[in-house]
């Protein structure tokens, strides 16, 4: 703009806004969260945040006769605040356990899957976990190829409680392909198979102590 011109005084104030600025981005910057989440996650959690948590063991239906799949889960998460869908932050493991009987002449044949969560949410009795699988056993090695992609899974859990609410509930994505996109963090399908055994303990978004 020609023939515009800044006071000294204006020129004093715009220095110290910019100086002002900096220190706090620097200061934002030194609240990122840490890579070792159970040791610093209140330090680093931004101010006003939720945290929701999801624990425990449990046996789910399966069509199959005589199929036993277990699904064990401890994943933890921080939100900015009220509003946010997705985690801040997520921390955590679960496992997949799949074993079929044994039939005429053949054992009974056992896959599991150690999965490191990427992505808890949550929303009154419902949630979602997702993470990269990271160790695998059992005796047929069905999930070695998932080890090798370091493939993603995805849980979804409805955790029933109090009369009428009827049983817990888990759905698995399952994995996919060779060639075919992971599936996307935070994402699982309906939870639609029963839980028969055992139960999970959800903390849905609660202030962080």
């Amino acid at each position: 703009m020609s023939g515009f011109k800044l006071s000294n005084r204006a020129v004093t104030f715009l220095a110290a806004t910019a100086v002002m600025a900096t220190t706090a981005g620097v200061a934002s910057a030194s609240t990122a969260p840490s890579s070792e989440p159970g040791r610093t996650a209140r330090v680093s959690a931004p101010s006003g945040a939720l945290t929701s948590s999801l624990k425990g063991w449990g046996r789910m239906d399966y069509p199959a006769v005589g199929d036993d799949i277990q699904v064990t889960v401890d994943a933890h998460a921080i939100f900015k605040g009220v509003g946010w869908a997705e985690p801040y932050k997520s921390w955590g493991t679960f496992r997949i356990y799949h074993r079929m009987p044994a039939t005429q002449g053949e054992p009974a044949k056992v896959n599991w899957g150690d999965f490191e969560v990427d992505c808890l949410t949550s929303g009154g009795p419902t949630a979602t976990v997702t993470g990269r699988i990271v160790r695998t056993g059992g005796n047929i090695g069905g999930w070695d190829d998932y080890l090798k992609r370091h493939v993603r899974m995805g849980i979804s859990f409805y955790v029933g409680e109090g009369k009428g609410s009827g049983p817990s509930r888990i759905g698995l994505s399952g994995g996919t392909a060779e060639g075919e996109p992971l599936l996307s963090k935070c994402m699982a399908p309906a939870a639609d198979s029963k839980v028969i055994k055992g139960g999970y303990d959800l903390t849905d978004k609660v202030p962080a102590g």
